[in-house]
């Protein structure tokens, strides 16, 4: 890819940072790694890289909440949106998400399956397009900055920063695996309980 126009290797990066918002699988982290590494040896400019990186990993998220935003509260409301959360379920996460959703967001975006999840739920309950656009913006700056910043350094040690990257990815799994246990648990307790609507049970919400 050395030898590939700056223009294919912006274009590469971008599509891969927008589509994980949609596809958690796609890895962009290390698409990311590669592009830093690429522009450290002349076939890109960093800063690009970031930019590109950047720009559409936050654009792919701001779509998913604007999906969210304007089908999930209808969606919820069919049979199948039913069987998945039920009305009083639908109602302890949009309480939860008003009170806590920028540092729910802030943090899904460091975590994988929940970065495509959380924009979604963040819409469906209605915060503001500011409130939810500004920690996504933050943290995918942080972390992509970050990942972009070791790829152009590497130099000749790109197996070891490969590595190093993949076996932290591993870890960040592991965190978003026991979340995820918690989500589940809340999920199947709440759906229980249609009637618990005291001031604290929704604090266990995801």
């Amino acid at each position: 890819m050395l030898a590939f126009p700056e223009q294919v290797i912006y274009l590469v990066v971008g599509t891969f940072a927008l589509v994980e918002n949609v596809f958690p699988p796609v890895p962009a982290d290390v698409v990311a790694l590669f592009g830093g590494f690429l522009a450290g040896h002349g076939a890109a400019n960093a800063w690009g890289v970031f930019l590109v990186v950047w720009i559409s990993n936050v654009a792919g998220a701001l779509f998913v909440y604007w999906v969210g935003r304007a089908y999930g509260a209808r969606f919820f409301a069919t049979h199948w949106g039913g069987y998945l959360l039920r009305p009083h379920q639908v109602r302890k996460l949009d309480a939860f998400y008003r009170q806590r959703g920028t540092v729910v967001i802030f943090v899904s975006r460091f975590l994988p399956m929940f970065r495509a999840v959380v924009p979604a739920f963040a819409g469906m309950s209605r915060i503001g397009w500011v409130r939810a656009a500004l920690p996504i913006a933050i943290a995918s700056a942080l972390w992509y900055g970050l990942v972009v910043y070791l790829g152009a350094t590497a130099g000749r040690n790109w197996d070891a920063i490969r590595q190093g990257l993949e076996s932290a990815g591993r870890w960040v799994y592991v965190v978003a695996l026991l979340l995820l246990a918690v989500v589940a648990r809340w999920w199947w307790k709440s759906r229980h309980d249609a009637g618990g609507e005291a001031a604290g049970e929704w604090e266990e919400a995801p």
